[in-house]
Formats: C-alpha cells, sequence, structure tokens
C-alpha cells in the first residue's frame, strides 16, 4: 500500500489594504505555493475571508465576511457555486447601475464577485495609487469613486477611478487596463435581467488615504 506523506508547511503574513492583513501557509520546499488554511482580517481581528488552499488553488467552501462579522458570502470552489449571498445592503457604499429600462414585472439579479461586497473588491482598491504626492494635504478632503463595467460574460470590460475634491478644486478620472489585474480579478458572475446577463456597473465608494491608497469607507 502506498504511502501518503503530508507536505510540511510555514507560515506566511501579508498586509492588503492598511486595514487588512492575510495569514496563509506556503509549502516549505516551494514560498510560492499556497498549501492549507487561508485566513484575512479586518484590523487585525476581525475576519473578513477565510478558507483553504491546495497546491495553490482556493478549494472547498469559503467564506467571506463584512468588517462588522456579517456574513456575506459562501463559495464552493470545487463546484464553482455560490452557495449563500447576503440581501443587498442599501447602507453600504456600493451600488449596481443597469443601461437599460425597468418594468415592474422584470427580474433583476446584481452582478456579484466570488469574496462578496468587501473583501472580493479589495483588488480593486490597491490597484490604484493617486498621481500627487499626499505629504503635506490633508486627505480627509478627497473622496473617490471606483466604477467596474461587467460584461454579460461575466468579465471586467472598464475600470474607472474618479477623484474629487470641492477644498482643492480638484476632479479627475483615471481609467487603468484591466489587463493589469490577475484572470481571477477579472472575473464576476454577471447582472441578468429575467434570466438574460447584462452589461452593468458596480459602483464603489471610498476614500484616500494619506498614502495616497484606496480604501473602504
Amino acid at each position: 500500500m502506498p504511502r501518503c506523506f503530508a507536505q510540511e508547511t510555514i507560515e506566511r503574513n501579508n498586509r492588503l489594504t492598511d486595514s487588512v492583513t492575510e495569514t496563509f501557509e506556503v509549502l516549505k520546499s516551494n514560498k510560492d505555493i499556497k498549501q492549507g488554511l487561508y485566513r484575512a482580517l479586518f484590523k487585525h481581528k476581525t475576519l473578513v475571508a477565510t478558507g483553504n488552499y491546495t497546491n495553490d488553488k482556493k478549494t472547498g467552501i469559503w467564506n467571506f465576511y463584512k468588517p462588522d462579522s456579517k456574513l456575506v458570502q459562501r463559495f464552493n470552489y470545487d463546484k464553482n457555486e455560490v452557495i449563500f449571498e447576503s440581501g443587498l445592503d442599501t447602507l453600504y457604499d456600493v451600488h449596481y447601475l443597469i443601461d437599460q429600462k425597468i418594468e415592474d414585472t422584470d427580474t433583476i439579479t446584481r452582478p456579484l464577485k466570488i469574496g462578496g461586497v468587501y473583501y472580493g473588491l479589495i483588488p480593486y482598491m490597491t490597484a490604484f495609487q493617486v498621481p500627487f504626492d499626499t505629504f503635506e494635504i490633508n486627505t480627509d478632503n478627497y473622496d473617490a469613486v471606483i466604477e467596474l463595467l461587467v460584461s454579460p460574460l461575466g468579465r471586467l470590460a472598464d475600470y474607472k477611478i474618479h477623484i474629487f475634491s470641492d477644498y482643492y478644486k480638484y476632479k479627475q478620472v483615471f481609467s487603468l487596463d484591466v489587463n493589469l489585474f490577475s484572470e481571477e480579478d477579472r472575473q464576476f458572475v454577471p447582472a441578468t435581467l429575467n434570466s438574460k446577463p447584462i452589461l452593468s456597473r458596480i459602483i464603489i465608494k471610498c476614500f484616500v488615504t494619506s498614502k495616497g491608497k484606496l480604501d473602504f469607507y
């Protein structure tokens, strides 16, 4: 009978944003390969994502939360299936738009990002750095909006960042190449209108940090 040997792993830590850090295990023999438990924590104490890696791939059931500990999504990576998705939170600064006329009898589903409305959107925060020095300015006077265009095929089709400040009389729109993102970060579950996939937008309100990065309210 063949013997199975557990592969030895070591723990790694990484900062995703100013607020979120991740802890995961990698193979001791190859530190580029994640293997085992993964966790992401908001301010080092509140869980926002947890699951397992097998040979650098997400496997099994993952749970995703908001920083208030509310479960927002459960996803089965083995079956590529959303098991649970929380209802739309109108108090949260994530909104959805479609460019079609809606009738009272229509059935609409919003676009979904695997990872939920918090953890799943972090890559679009960290991709951008404001093109000016924030050292001698108060970034509290700046606001930002990220606009993601999601195709009917569930692909990230466009990525824009709106930066504006009434105090500094500043207003600019920046477009980034969607190919800067990983294949996983370019994938969505598309919005639907009467079960037909449609074009949609995800609007994320955020703020400019003292380091010139973006983060959630």
